[in-house]
């Protein structure tokens, strides 16, 4: 007597197209889990005042890239970590070897460089010499001998009278500053992280029907 035994629908089948739901859910999640956290990191720095050239820092990848995967994987970074990871933890800075720690005020206008203006770039550019001003109490301060232009910037003045030459505050220095927290980029990861399991699973059901 001969026995046939057969299984439908196909057993071998059956799993390995669970098994390609199964890649294309974990991918699909990740893929959406890393934009989200990318889009949650991008509206919080922008929310913080920091500007929307930063927050555009903030990048996402999945991988492996081009094809799904039970292991699939999301990376959400910055490409200015120093300064995303001192805005996220508020660290204290000071200055090296006891000097000072140069803060410029409006008078001192802004660096052709980007970022903050030095002194040693401010009298490059103004041709005015810093004054070097001790307090007891409160900060110290560098000052220059000059005009004040139309936007409060502080120029070298043309005057042989000296009229309308005043001695204005450049930078304030101090010894160390404690930098504000200003971002929580914890609080939105932990968020993204849990809702992927329940994530995974509804791509998972979705994707038979």
């Amino acid at each position: 007597m001969k026995i046939n035994v057969s299984i439908s629908p196909d057993l071998v089948a059956l799993m390995a197209a669970e098994v390609k739901a199964g890649q294309k859910a974990v991918s699909t999640t990740m893929a959406e889990a890393g934009a989200s956290l990318k889009s949650a990191w991008r509206t919080q720095i922008t929310g913080a005042g920091l500007g929307a050239r930063l927050s555009k820092t903030i990048r996402s990848q999945t991988y492996p890239k081009g094809r799904n995967s039970l292991d699939a994987a999301a990376l959400v970074w910055s490409n200015a970590p120093v300064i995303i990871g001192a805005h996220d933890t508020g660290p204290l800075i000071r200055s090296k070897g006891g000097s000072w720690l140069a803060i410029p005020l409006p008078a001192a206008g802004k660096s052709t460089k980007g970022g903050r203006i030095t002194p040693i770039e401010w009298e490059r550019r103004t041709g005015l010499r810093l004054r070097f001003i001790y307090r007891r109490r409160g900060p110290s301060l560098l000052v220059a001998e000059g005009r004040l232009n139309t936007k409060g910037r502080a120029v070298a003045s043309r005057s042989k009278t000296g009229r309308g030459v005043v001695t204005a505050p450049i930078f304030l220095l101090v010894r160390q500053v404690k930098l504000r927290k200003r971002l929580n980029l914890a609080r939105d990861a932990e968020r993204a992280a849990a809702a992927i399991p329940g994530s995974i699973v509804r791509n998972w059901v979705e994707d038979h029907f």
